[in-house]
């Protein structure tokens, strides 16, 4: 059911990231405008024998982003998850969880945080204690810690969110699925603030060894610094990463009543299921084309209107080229600047899309847009105009900015942010 409250226009107000660039969403935003990367390779024994040894690990570890108490009895994920939303929450102007005094309504907050893998630690922890130490030695918390809604129910706790919770679990498109269904709950009046994004944590031996059986995996052990390169001609796979996305939004009208100071606004959103392949994308970017169509017309946006996409872009030789082609045909070939951060921050799966949400909102809020790193060689007809190397500035006046996320099973999420034009950007 709806009230008078559907369809307004949604804002972000607040924005939270842990990435192997740093723990905040500031000092993270402040590496990738420096285009320094991440990846590194693993010296950790566990890795001995894997047959790749590069990642790109997240800056903190849970032990430092939360109290110790808690950070046992949280997956790795879960972690990342919650010291992203704190940073968010706090960020959007709130000093308590919802229903404390200024903190908004409960019964209007939800909370929606995808994830890829979600908690494979505390799986593997815990068959192998049941394994080699019998079943009393399984923990009491795992079942809570290795489903899929964990991170989504910390947060849930956190803030005190009573509207709804929600964990889409759609692969590297998660972060972004769970923006997109934000942005639908304040329109059709559901909830006034929604905290949303996407968390993950696999940087995990299973998880390193099954991705490199399928060979999706760069293995450029001699340069890691050099293995994630998106777009470009070596491009040999990508490079797994871990942390959180996250962003707090609520309804313009729900903001200026509380004063908040709004980076950007959210004008839409786009899904396409591409129904072709388990893992493998369309070679024609039909996806990603319908994705961004959508996007586009929710947000009443002509292709014109686009000063920049924040593309998936994992560096693997299929979805890169799939990608480039759906950019090529919806905007035509060069017409807008393009980065991929994957190429400094490595591929957070399902927290992918959150990260490249809050890098795309900075990109509006501050005018600038990060670099790519590692094209060296562009493939051989890209027809794109990436962004290589340096920041490039982002036109002042009104801009829309594109972020693109892809998955596993052929799931293709577009977000369109706009800058805020009837609304007064206060100095934060």
């Amino acid at each position: 059911m709806t009230d008078d409250r559907s369809g307004d226009t949604v804002v972000v107000t607040g924005l939270g990231a842990v990435t192997p660039l740093g723990a905040t969403a500031k000092d993270t935003w402040s590496a990738l405008l420096a285009g320094r990367g991440a990846v590194a390779a693993l010296d950790e024994p566990w890795a001995a024998e894997l047959p790749v040894r590069i990642a790109a690990r997240a800056a903190a570890e849970p032990g430092e982003l939360l109290d110790r108490v808690l950070a046992r009895r949280v997956d790795r994920v879960g972690a990342f998850g919650l010291a992203a939303v704190r940073e968010a929450w706090a960020d959007a102007g709130h000093t308590g969880p919802a229903g404390t005094p200024g903190a908004p309504d409960p019964e209007r907050v939800a909370v929606v945080l995808g994830t890829g893998i979600g908690g494979v630690h505390t799986v593997v922890h815990n068959h192998e204690e049941l394994r080699t130490r019998g079943a009393r030695r399984v923990s009491p918390h795992a079942v809570a810690m290795l489903m899929g809604n964990h991170t989504a129910a910390l947060a849930a706790l956190e803030v005190n969110a009573r509207a709804q919770a929600s964990a889409p679990a759609t692969a590297c498109a998660a972060g972004a699925d769970a923006i997109a269904t934000a942005l639908d709950l304040i329109r059709l009046g559901r909830a006034d603030v929604v905290v949303a994004g996407g968390a993950d944590s696999g940087v995990h031996p299973l998880v390193a060894a099954a991705f490199a059986s399928m060979r999706a995996l760069s293995g450029r052990h001699d340069e890691p610094h050099r293995a994630s390169r998106p777009f470009d001609r070596d491009r040999d796979g990508f490079v797994l990463g871990e942390g959180a996305g996250v962003l707090v939004l609520e309804s313009e009208r729900h903001a200026r009543a509380r004063g908040a100071h709004p980076y950007a606004v959210l004008a839409g959103a786009g899904l396409a299921s591409e129904a072709h392949h388990p893992t493998g994308p369309r070679p024609d970017g039909g996806g990603p084309v319908a994705a961004l169509r959508r996007a586009l017309a929710d947000a009443r946006l002509d292709p014109a209107a686009v000063r920049h996409v924040q593309a998936h872009a994992t560096s693997t030789p299929a979805g890169d080229a799939a990608e480039a082609a759906a950019l090529r045909t919806v905007f035509g070939p060069d017409a807008v600047p393009v980065s991929a951060i994957k190429s400094m921050t490595g591929h957070l799966l399902g927290a992918a899309g959150g990260l490249a949400a809050v890098a795309a909102v900075l990109s509006l809020s501050d005018g600038v847009v990060p670099p790519t790193l590692n094209l060296e060689h562009p493939e051989e007809g890209l027809g794109l105009d990436v962004v290589r190397d340096t920041p490039r500035e982002l036109p002042a006046g009104p801009a829309a900015v594109l972020c693109n996320a892809s998955g596993f099973g052929g799931h293709n999420v577009s977000l369109a942010f706009t800058r805020l034009t009837h609304l007064t950007r206060l100095t934060r």
